[in-house]
């Protein structure tokens, strides 16, 4: 009985580890040009582990199986297709020669090298953000449809429509699966590190309640970060800024959210939930950060989260977060940064100033803008704080974010 509970959880658990190793060897070998074969192989080869295993058992090294089936299925596939084409040119002989020469890779190294190089070919700007996290999910992180629709709180016909136009888009371009020149990283690597971070944004502010499948976006946008520092070109100080900073956002996931899935305010946390080793390790790579001259967004916003995980609410805590959100919003402004910075205001030197800045944004049509201002007026304009409360329930879109507002305006009328 025990040996048939670890072979239930270990089918699935080799899935999610191994699916997606064998797809980038497969990718690298296919390319664009074939990109449904190494899906394909790599879901038969687990789809024959189920029913092989089920009925003679394990076998005493079950990556190692998975491995030299995936390989066998490849050199199959490409010997079938050789087949075929020498069948009609009449040259059978032909057909026969070479296949069991072909080198399917999979050992650490290659498996790394073909998940980095995935990683460039699939983070291009000629493909919109959505459909690089798209890919990213499906082929990096081994995602199954329906998860990827449940993390874009879409639908499964949506997400199939998307990827597919994706790879088109890679296959008509021509791209290539491969590294960048070395001149070329540090250009190239910033798309990479923008899809990553979009990544995580999807798990760490996603509406979802599916509390696992939103840890899981971001645990997958921290591999694939920490494995940009496995290569020397890719092991920048921009690199491990954006480490840090995920590092510092993941160790507060477990305080962000109560047992109803509902979200709670920073202010309001239980920080004995916060992951102190996440903090550490935050720490350390903000560190190896800080090797070289530049300074730029994500070492800004690692550095602001870092004063986040300091379980303390005094006036020169949030005055640093506050001269950290002006050089951000210097190097990379963005709307919703520079609300987030009001608050910092706030902290720092009170209510009336925080409000007037607020004011000068008009992000009229964002509903955090009136939840903030709702929370700057309380005690000041308690009038003013419930109109723009109300509003803030109006522009919500989630019920999680609206059943936030609504325990808001209770304690106010």
């Amino acid at each position: 009985m025990a040996a048939e509970i670890n072979k239930q959880e270990l089918l699935p658990h080799l899935f999610r580890t191994e699916y997606r190793k064998i797809t980038a060897v497969l990718y690298k070998h296919f390319g664009f040009e074939h990109p449904e074969i190494a899906e394909d192989i790599a879901s038969d080869t687990f789809l024959t582990a189920a029913e092989v295993w089920g009925l003679k058992g394990l076998p005493d090294n079950p990556v190692a199986w998975l491995y030299t089936v995936a390989r066998n299925k490849a050199k199959d596939h490409l010997r079938r297709n050789k087949l075929f084409t020498q069948k009609i040119t009449g040259n059978l002989q032909a057909a026969y020669e070479g296949t069991d020469e072909l080198v399917i890779d999979l050992s650490d190294e290659h498996i790394r090298d073909s998940q980095l190089q995935l990683m460039f070919a699939i983070c291009q700007p000629i493909l919109p953000p959505e459909a690089q996290i798209g890919l990213a999910l499906r082929i990096l992180c081994g995602f199954g449809i329906n998860e990827i629709a449940d993390a874009f709180l879409s639908n499964k016909e949506s997400i199939n429509k998307r990827l597919f136009r994706a790879k088109e888009k890679l296959r008509e371009q021509n791209v290539r699966i491969e590294f960048p020149p070395p001149t070329q990283i540090s250009t190239r690597i910033q798309p990479v590190l923008t899809t990553l971070y979009l990544l995580f944004n999807e798990g760490y502010y996603s509406s979802s309640k599916d509390t696992t499948l939103r840890k899981d976006l971001c645990l997958e946008a921290l591999r694939l970060a920490v494995l940009l520092t496995e290569n020397k070109d890719t092991n920048l100080p921009d690199t491990n800024a954006l480490i840090a900073l995920m590092c510092f956002h993941a160790s507060r996931f477990e305080a962000r959210t109560d047992e109803h899935g509902e979200m709670i305010r920073y202010d309001e946390q239980d920080t004995s939930l916060w992951n102190a080793e996440l903090i550490a390790k935050g720490n350390d790579y903000l560190n190896r950060a800080s090797q070289g001259d530049q300074l730029g967004k994500y070492h800004l916003e690692a550095g602001i989260a870092y004063w986040h995980t300091i379980n303390a609410d005094t006036t020169q805590k949030w005055e640093n977060i506050l001269q950290l959100y002006n050089g951000l919003l210097q190097v990379a402004y963005s709307p919703i940064a520079a609300l987030n910075r009001t608050y910092a205001l706030y902290k720092a030197r009170g209510k009336q100033e925080a409000i007037t800045e607020a004011e000068k944004l008009q992000l009229n049509d964002n509903h955090l803008y009136h939840v903030l201002l709702g929370h700057l007026y309380t005690g000041v304009d308690q009038q003013r704080a419930i109109k723009h409360l109300q509003t803030a329930l109006k522009q919500a879109k989630t019920t999680t974010e609206k059943n936030r507002i609504r325990k808001d305006l209770e304690k106010l009328e």
